[in-house]
């Protein structure tokens, strides 16, 4: 993962902060700057778990969109 500012940090900061939150994940399709994601994490900790939170979240995406009748 690249380190450093990309090109949608600064409104991932915004919505951690916002939210208060100790990360955020912000996923951007076709979006000003084009598609991109930007990930800011507090703990070290969050970072060591965070692929297999994004499995489990892409697992149940998929799963929706089976149940609404996509092609998934």
């Amino acid at each position: 993962m690249p380190t450093g500012p990309g090109k949608y940090d600064a409104e991932a900061t915004a919505a951690r902060e916002s939210a208060q939150a100790g990360a955020v994940v912000l996923l951007v399709l076709d979006g000003v700057h084009g598609s991109g994601f930007s990930v800011q994490v507090i703990s070290p900790g969050v970072l060591e778990r965070l692929p297999g939170l994004l499995r489990s979240m892409a697992d149940e995406i998929q799963a929706d969109v089976q149940r609404a009748g996509g092609a998934g």
